[in-house]
């Protein structure tokens, strides 16, 4: 009973260790995409085959794979001939092809690649590397005939480049298709500080056929096969296709793309291409119903992509339709305003509903404070106070196992030779002196989850990329580079440990002493951020039980 704490001091190293572990034996290689076996079908190839989106009779669209239209290849002309359109806002500068009016290049301007360089902007959405937003409508007539597929279509538009002025809240930029009778403006909305981006369409019908209408929009990348490393937190991160149905999501793998693809009608779900920190998006109107599918296209190409519900464009008049894209960082309040549970694709995994609480906190006191270390720094505060009596009683219950440790040292050299009468000696001791043993292992139980939810926050939450503290740390989110909170923190474990009860048999506490050097070596590579939370709670942890242990001597 005298041990619990060595054995929770050992479980905490050790979970650590099967973390590092973990990350190795899953992502410390690098995935192929998987070629078919000799006499098997050709699953990619299959899907490579699949068809443009059907136009859906009501409802939800049909599975796009019973389309008899081929799908439209990887067209690299089309995609770096025509005109581009550039449209610069504060926040983004991205690239139209007046071919279908996809999206071919979106810079994000206020986040760059690496810390402190400010010629790289983070580049998501880039046609020369196979990722881009088609979108458009898919028009038919009512007797039937060929379907009309607009990001096959060639827009103009009245002028090469636009800017969000200054003072302006939005930008709009139009593109407009015409043919025999039927015109089609496709207009793109901006807003000041949004990376949300509207699509508007209006229909206007001059044939005497009422024609029947659905819009789509799909997200294509190449498969990405991410290079992991341990000195780059970044690269542990998911990356790949994410599926809200409307009540759970899904992060979904290549191989079991290729092996099942995905396609099923939904309401109020989207789909994404996460990357870490960083997203592209389709999210449909939440009470419309829609058919959301992601394949394999091209032999590694993921392919997401949401068909909405058909209306009828009547004859002689005119309709609108509407679509909404997210391209740009993970900003959780931006996303939460857009679709339901979109904040998802922030990923911290099993721990959200402890992860979250604790960035919203987190965000409340930096927009106060304006520095996201000291924001860790009276965070942990914050949870040293609301778990201030538990830590005081298991505080108290240690300082008292404390100074009983010379008794249990005698009982334990007195009945060195049986074991059963040392326990019952023990037990004895506990009851005579009303000591809880076990409640010196609370604190750490309940440190655990915050530690690892907290680490969750350091690591997805995008507000804390490239986050300064002071002096050396010029980004939180990555490791210390010249490993000093990784040192404090060990030299702060070793005095905690010292106010502590020591476990009395020796083996135990050479390995005891052994942890703070032990810890420091794994938290070298941990985010600097959570590395500050964890000295910053040893400090105060420390301080607490010093001066627990002073009352209770003098209580004696």
């Amino acid at each position: 009973m005298q041990n619990q704490r060595f054995f929770l001091w050992a479980a905490l190293a050790l979970v650590l260790f099967l973390i590092w572990q973990s990350w190795q034996e899953d992502y410390g290689h690098v995935a192929a995409p998987p070629e078919p076996a000799a006499g098997q079908p050709d699953e990619v190839t299959a899907a490579q085959d699949s068809d443009l989106p059907v136009l859906p009779e009501s409802g939800p669209a049909t599975p796009s794979e019973t389309s008899p239209q081929p799908i439209l290849p990887r067209d690299e002309t089309a995609r770096t001939t025509g005109q581009r359109i550039r449209v610069t806002t504060d926040v983004l500068e991205i690239d139209i092809g007046n071919n279908g009016g996809t999206l071919l290049r979106t810079d994000l301007l206020k986040y760059h690649r690496r810390n402190g360089d400010a010629d790289e902007t983070v580049r998501l959405l880039d046609a020369a590397a196979g990722y881009v937003i088609e979108s458009g409508l898919v028009l038919q007539g009512e007797g039937g005939g060929e379907p009309i597929y607009l990001h096959q279509k060639e827009f103009s538009t009245p002028q090469s480049s636009y800017t969000l002025a200054d003072g302006a809240e939005q930008l709009v930029v139009p593109l407009t298709w015409q043919h025999n009778g039927l015109k089609i403006t496709k207009n793109y909305t901006f807003r000041r500080g949004q990376y949300e981006i509207l699509i508007n369409y209006r229909l206007e019908n001059a044939n005497p056929e009422t024609l029947r209408g659905a819009t789509y929009a799909q997200i294509l990348r190449p498969y990405r096969a991410v290079e992991r490393s341990m000195f780059d937190v970044e690269t542990f991160s998911f990356s790949g296709p994410m599926i809200y149905d409307g009540k759970d999501y899904e992060k979904l793998d290549f191989e079991d793309i290729v092996k099942q693809p995905i396609s099923e009608p939904v309401t109020g779900g989207w789909l994404a291409m996460i990357e870490h920190h960083f997203l592209s998006a389709i999210v449909p109107e939440a009470t419309q119903p829609t058919e959301l599918s992601v394949a394999v296209v091209d032999g590694s190409d993921e392919r997401l992509r949401v068909v909405g519900p058909a209306s009828a464009v009547v004859a002689n008049g005119d309709s609108t339709f509407s679509q909404v894209l997210f391209v740009g960082p993970k900003l959780q309040d931006q996303l939460e305003e857009i679709g339901s549970k979109l904040e998802l694709t922030v990923d911290y995994g099993m721990l959200t509903v402890i992860a979250q609480p604790l960035y919203w906190v987190l965000n409340k006191i930096h927009s106060v404070i304006g520095n996201w270390g000291w924001a860790i720094v009276l965070l942990t505060l914050l949870v040293k106070l609301v778990f201030y009596k538990l830590a005081e009683t298991s505080g108290r219950s240690m300082a008292k196992m404390r100074r009983l440790q010379p008794r249990m040292k005698a009982l334990q050299e007195r009945y060195k030779d049986d074991r059963q009468k040392l326990s019952e000696a023990t037990m004895r001791l506990y009851k005579e002196e009303k000591v809880n043993p076990a409640s010196g292992c609370l604190p750490l139980l309940v440190q655990m989850p915050v530690f690892f939810a907290l680490y969750w926050v350091l690591i997805e939450s995008v507000e804390l990329r490239h986050a300064p503290w002071i002096l050396w740390i010029h980004d939180l989110s990555i490791r210390d580079p010249y490993f000093v909170l990784p040192v404090l923190m060990g030299i702060s474990m070793y005095f905690m440990q010292k106010l502590n009860q020591q476990p009395v048999d020796p083996i135990q506490q050479k390995v005891l002493s052994f942890m703070p050097l032990m810890l420091t070596g794994m938290m070298a590579f941990f985010p600097a951020g959570l590395v500050l939370y964890w000295l910053t709670n040893n400090l105060l942890s420390t301080a607490q039980q010093w001066r627990i242990n002073k009352v209770v001597e003098k209580e004696r």
